[in-house]
């Protein structure tokens, strides 16, 4: 079709399509992962604690579930880049044996994870490994001596150079560790997909053009905010925002408590303030004083507030919000992925307003969809 090619011309039409598949893939996901509850639960048992490694988004995947998966599974959970355990080796994780690794990943050819995996693998006996990827082909998918893989589907591995529907189905897959237990708890895992499906689609349907009007704003620099599992929003959100934007809008993440630490600095005149709120009674006062001082400042351009019943005092002359019914209900431990979907289309939007193609928007090849594979170093004795 005509429409077809001009937008594929525009060098948009992977991505858009990778964004707004998110709630049936997501559907999808919730009923591979429940499918393999039995393996997983072998995988699980009788483990002392949990790693979550990946590098760059998928890091940040395994933030946005980690400390729910600490309260379900009563273990020590961390999360740890790739890149930390190359560097440290097995000191880095959380000590309690047995233990569980869980690589996340969408290709699984980056370097760190393949690398991790293999040195862990060597060093750490009483680590078991469950490999959670969109790339059944990929080099971490073959690494199966030893590792118990989950793939997701064909759809998730996205072609665009930054990762959206891999982002999100990935931090869901993980999330399924904490319900892995039962049939009972797999069935309200299922059931708790199907709502974050219906909840995105919504913000989708509802959202695309406010969205679009935001990313319009005279803002040269964006700051996100979020708690708890939030935070992992807020640096995914963030970074999709300096990647899709090819470095032209320099971004960072923070909670809402540690940016007075500091970080308020880079709040300045030409700053988007992104605040991804709790629906939770104690982080919410919490972040709506921050909210207020913000206000009583007068700094940034303009504040975008992302949450369930947004109050009207919180909003200044500029300021947007994106309401999303139900987030109470499904519990600030299950929806920072609806959170990440606002940050994915705002990035979208600016980088289109930028004259960027966000399938492919560092021209220079300064960053690739897939790291360039770089000399992995043997661990040095310490």
């Amino acid at each position: 079709m005509e429409g077809g090619s001009q937008r594929m011309g525009a060098g948009f039409l992977h991505t858009l399509r990778e964004i707004c598949q998110q709630p049936e893939t997501w559907r999808d996901t919730s009923h591979r992962m429940a499918g393999k509850a039995e393996a997983i639960r072998g995988v699980l048992a009788g483990a002392r604690s949990l790693t979550l490694t990946g590098s760059g988004s998928s890091e940040y995947a395994g933030e946005c579930v980690r400390l729910a998966l600490q309260h379900d599974l009563a273990i020590d959970c961390q999360t740890l880049s790739g890149g930390t355990i190359l560097t440290h080796g097995a000191t880095a994780l959380p000590k309690g044996r047995p233990g569980v690794m869980v690589s996340l990943a969408r290709s699984g050819d980056s370097p760190e994870s393949v690398g991790a995996l293999r040195l862990v693998r060597a060093a750490e006996p009483g680590v078991r490994h469950l490999v959670l990827t969109c790339n059944e082909r990929g080099s971490l998918a073959r690494e199966v001596d030893g590792a118990h893989v989950v793939t997701l589907d064909e759809r998730t591995n996205d072609r665009s150079l930054v990762m959206t529907s891999s982002f999100t189905n990935l931090s869901l897959a993980a999330r399924f560790l904490g319900f892995a237990d039962t049939e009972e708890a797999s069935a309200r895992y299922t059931e708790l997909c199907r709502q974050l499906a219906a909840s995105a689609e919504r913000l989708i349907s509802t959202e695309f053009d406010s969205l679009a009007r935001v990313a319009r704003l005279p803002f040269r620099r964006a700051v996100f905010l979020g708690s708890g599992e939030r935070h992992g929003a807020a640096r995914e959100a963030a970074l999709k925002m300096l990647e899709m934007t090819a470095g032209r809008i320099p971004a960072m993440a923070e909670s809402f408590l540690g940016l007075r630490h500091g970080p308020m600095a880079y709040v300045q005149g030409d700053t988007l303030l992104v605040c991804f709120l709790s629906t939770g009674a104690t982080m919410r006062r919490y972040e709506r004083d921050l909210v207020a001082e913000l206000n009583e400042k007068g700094i940034g351009v303009a504040k975008l507030l992302v949450g369930e019943e947004v109050p009207d005092e919180l909003l200044g002359p500029q300021d947007h919000r994106i309401e999303m019914p139900g987030l109470s209900a499904l519990g600030d431990a299950n929806s920072a992925v609806l959170h990440v979907v606002v940050g994915q289309l705002l990035a979208f939007f600016r980088c289109l307003d930028e004259g960027l193609e966000p399938d492919s928007p560092s021209k220079d090849g300064v960053i690739n969809r897939v790291v360039n594979s770089f000399k992995i170093h043997s661990l040095a004795a310490q």
